[in-house]
């Protein structure tokens, strides 16, 4: 996870930014404060977020909310917004359960 964490900055009390890096098209953006980070901010859950800043057409952030931890395809408590013409549906997105 070191190689992961110097992508990962504090922006202010409650928000920290996974800045675009590698294939992502967009930032990820974590709404924590600092101790809900250390329990929630899991390695895998960081992935994911990351995973979703990869999706074709997103919009402006991958975002995570507090109650962020490791899902099936996006971390639960994952947030993303596509664009109508160019973005993707992902049924990972909202769960495989949902039907």
């Amino acid at each position: 996870m070191e190689e992961k964490k110097t992508h990962i900055k504090k922006l202010d009390e409650n928000r920290y930014i996974i800045e675009k890096h590698g294939n992502m098209n967009v930032d990820g953006i974590i709404y924590v404060n600092d101790e809900l980070f250390q329990i929630l901010g899991t390695e895998e859950s960081i992935k994911q977020v990351e995973n979703v800043a990869c999706l074709p057409g997103i919009v402006k952030a991958s975002m995570a909310m507090p109650d962020i931890h490791w899902g099936y395809g996006f971390p639960i408590g994952g947030v993303a917004a596509f664009d109508i013409e160019n973005g993707v549906v992902s049924p990972g997105g909202v769960g495989y359960d949902i039907n």
